[in-house]
C-alpha cells in the first residue's frame, strides 16, 4: 500500500480528503499540532506535528516519511482572518516548503489551490470574467494575500514539476460546503444576491473535493498498461465545483440582474452556457478528461443529508 502524507488533514476539508484516502493509501497526516499521544487513529491513519513554514521542519519531516506522494492541504483558508502579510507569507513559505521536499522524496503532488486563484472573490469591486464558463485558462488576478498566495503556490507546484521530474497538480475549490451545512443555503445568502456574487454564486461539496483529490493521485500514478494521465515532469490545474449554481437560478439571469449587463468583451459559450442553464460559473471538463471526475452532489440533496463527519482519532 503506498504512503500518502497530507498537510492541512485535520481541517475542515482536510479531513474529508483524509477519510477518502485512507480506504486506498496509508496516511500520514501533518498538522502545526499533533492530537495526543494517547489518541486512537483511524484505520491506516497516523499523525505528525511540524511548523511547515519552518524549512527545515518541513524537509525533515517529508525525509522522514518518505511518502509515494504528498497531498499539500495546509493553509490560512481565507483573506481577512489574519494581516495580510502573515497569510501570504505563511501560505506561501509553506508550499514552497512542502512541495520542494515532495520533489526531492520524487513523491507526486496534489494541492489544494482555490478559484480565489482567479482574483474574482476578495477585489473590490468583483471584475466581470473575460469568459464564461470560467476555464483554467483564464488569467490570474487576484488583489488580496489569499489569492496571491494561491498563484504563487501554483508557480511553485510547476517548478517542482519540472525541476524535479515529478507530476503536479493543483485542485482549485470553490467555497467548500459540508452535508447537512450547506451555509451557501442558508436564508441570508440565499436572500442577499450580492452574498454570492463575488464567485457566481459557484460552491462544491467536501466529498467530490475529496474525491478529486483521489482521482488526481491515481491519475498522476498512472495504472499497468496506461500511461499516467499527468506524467512526471508535468503540471496541470483544474477547477473543482459543483455543476449547478448555489441559487438553483439560470446563470445568465444571476449575472445581469447582479452587475446589470454580461459585457460584450465577455467570451460566453453557448455550447457549454446557454440561456435557462443554471449550471455554475467555472468550466469543470478538463478534470473530467484528465481524471474521470465529475462533481456528483446538488445543494437540491446535500444541504439536509445527515452525514456523519470524518472521524480520524478517537
Amino acid at each position: 500500500m503506498e504512503t500518502v502524507l497530507v498537510t492541512g488533514g485535520r481541517g475542515a476539508s482536510g479531513r474529508w480528503v483524509v477519510d477518502r484516502l485512507a480506504g486506498d493509501y496509508e496516511v500520514v497526516v501533518v498538522d502545526y499540532e499533533h492530537p495526543d499521544l494517547d489518541a486512537d487513529p483511524a484505520p491506516n491513519v497516523s499523525f505528525r506535528a511540524a511548523d511547515l513554514a519552518d524549512r527545515g521542519e518541513a524537509l525533515d519531516l517529508v525525509h522522514a516519511v518518505d511518502p509515494d506522494a504528498v497531498v499539500h492541504w495546509a493553509a490560512i483558508p481565507v483573506a481577512g482572518t489574519h494581516p495580510d502579510g502573515r497569510v501570504f507569507e505563511t501560505n506561501v513559505h509553506a508550499a514552497k516548503n512542502v512541495l520542494d521536499a515532495a520533489g526531492r522524496a520524487d513523491a507526486r503532488i496534489v494541492q489544494a489551490s482555490s478559484d480565489g486563484a482567479y482574483g474574482f472573490f476578495f477585489a473590490d469591486p468583483t471584475p466581470f470574467p473575460d469568459e464564461l464558463p470560467v476555464t483554467e485558462e483564464h488569467p490570474l488576478r487576484p488583489e488580496d494575500p489569499y489569492g496571491l498566495s494561491k498563484v504563487t503556490a501554483e508557480a511553485a507546484a510547476g517548478a517542482v514539476a519540472r525541476r524535479e521530474g515529478v507530476p503536479a497538480v493543483s485542485i482549485r475549490p470553490s467555497w467548500i460546503q459540508y452535508p447537512g451545512a450547506y451555509a451557501c443555503r442558508s436564508d441570508e445568502y440565499v436572500g442577499d444576491l450580492d452574498a454570492g456574487a463575488g464567485n457566481f454564486w459557484s460552491y462544491v461539496d467536501a466529498r467530490d473535493v475529496a474525491d478529486l483529490v483521489a482521482a488526481a493521485l491515481a491519475g498522476t500514478a498512472g495504472t499497468a498498461g496506461s500511461d499516467p494521465a499527468v506524467a512526471p515532469g508535468s503540471y496541470e490545474a483544474v477547477n473543482c465545483v459543483a455543476a449547478d449554481n448555489a441559487l438553483g437560478r439560470p446563470l445568465l439571469d444571476l449575472l445581469r440582474e447582479s452587475y446589470g449587463e454580461v459585457p460584450d468583451d465577455c467570451a460566453v459559450d453557448p455550447c457549454a452556457l446557454a440561456e435557462g442553464d443554471d449550471r455554475g460559473a467555472y468550466a469543470i471538463k478538463k478534470a473530467e478528461r484528465l481524471f474521470g471526475w465529475a462533481p456528483s452532489r446538488s445543494w437540491r440533496e446535500a444541504a439536509d443529508e445527515d452525514v456523519r463527519e470524518p472521524v480520524l482519532f478517537e
